[in-house]
């Protein structure tokens, strides 16, 4: 039985007003407790979705991997079944044709020194005679000398002539006039002129030396074995010289030069100067460009010592044939015969394997 208790009128007041506080005290705790345990659920919540995305994502990129690396894996028979197919033609390049002799004629009768055919693809020699005789080039040797600027000099740079008298077959240059490299060289291998040879060497470094020293570089670094240069514009000189042999296959390496083959095939054209003020007419030296069939350059030359010499370049029958002439007393003529005479007695035909075709 519970014991009754009396309290005084102040206390009941005094109960009475804090009951009320302590019960909301106790609704505060309560209401913080609901609240934290909503949040904890919603953490709770989220940490299972996580815990179920993070696995899930993994498996799809997994799955995604291998399913690219079956096709990768299953592509790569078919791309060698296509090449066993097609016989791997279209992988390996096309044979180049080579030159095979039909012997239809005999050779003609010529009062050339020294002479040197070959096909250019294939580098195999269709004619020769004292191929390796040292003979003084001539004019020829401004092949070199091309090849030589081509390497150092931009095409559109300008250089400047020298005020030195220049003897010779000549552009007439005036005395310091500016003119561009590309210019230079139309003058130099179409007007075969000494003048543009010079300017070309005069202002290479160390001048004219200097670039005569550049050529016998070059000499030696496409194995031209006997070949020496002493000046840029063929002067005969001790010590000057080179063979049939060794201008075809100078010539040879020049002709990859896109700027030296248009350049040797051009039958005439005038050239200005800097300030377009100067003119010089040139028609090219070479008389079979326009006249003989498939005759696309490339260089003549003449001297008292070194006779008639003409380097020629001929396309026919998608074959390049390069024919030297040297000390002759007739190198249009002569060079016409041989390069007539060269592709009525060579066919050029692809030699592939039996498993090829």
């Amino acid at each position: 039985m519970l014991e009754k208790q009396a309290f005084s009128p102040e206390t009941w007041k005094e109960l009475i007003l804090n009951y009320p506080k302590k019960k909301n005290k106790m609704e505060s705790k309560k209401l913080l407790f609901l609240q934290k345990s909503k949040k904890t659920k919603k953490e709770d919540k989220k940490s299972l979705a996580n815990s179920f995305f993070f696995p899930l994502l993994s498996l799809w990129i997994i799955l995604v991997l291998l399913f690219l690396g079956s096709k990768i894996i299953k592509a790569e028979p078919e791309i060698v079944g296509k090449k066993e197919a097609l016989g791997f033609r279209q992988l390996l390049p096309s044979p180049m044709p080579y030159p095979v002799n039909r012997k239809v004629s005999v050779t003609p009768e010529v009062s050339a020194k020294s002479i040197y055919i070959i096909d250019s693809g294939s580098m195999r020699v269709l004619y020769e005679k004292n191929p390796e005789e040292r003979l003084f080039p001539a004019s020829t040797t401004k092949i070199m000398t091309a090849l030589v600027a081509l390497e150092h000099y931009r095409t559109d740079q300008i250089l400047k002539a020298g005020n030195t008298e220049v003897e010779g077959n000549v552009i007439e240059l005036e005395p310091e006039e500016q003119m561009s490299v590309e210019n230079l060289l139309y003058g130099l291998l179409v007007g075969s002129g000494n003048d543009a040879a010079f300017a070309l060497s005069e202002n290479y470094p160390g001048k004219t030396p200097g670039f005569v020293e550049a050529m016998n570089r070059k000499a030696q670094e496409i194995n031209l074995k006997n070949t020496r240069f002493t000046n840029p514009v063929g002067f005969d000189e001790p010590g000057h010289f080179s063979t049939a042999k060794d201008l075809a296959l100078l010539t040879a390496e020049a002709v990859k030069n896109p700027v030296f083959s248009r350049i040797v095939a051009t039958s005439g054209l005038t050239l200005t100067d800097v300030s377009g003020t100067k003119t010089h007419y040139l028609k090219n030296t070479n008389e079979l460009i326009g006249q003989v069939e498939g005759v696309v350059g490339v260089k003549t030359g003449w001297t008292e010592n070194a006779g008639e010499c003409l380097v020629s370049l001929a396309e026919r029958k998608d074959a390049r044939v390069i024919s030297v002439v040297l000390g002759s007393t007739g190198r249009f003529e002569e060079s016409k015969s041989l390069i007539d005479w060269t592709f009525q007695n060579f066919d050029w035909v692809s030699i592939l394997p039996a498993s090829y075709h």
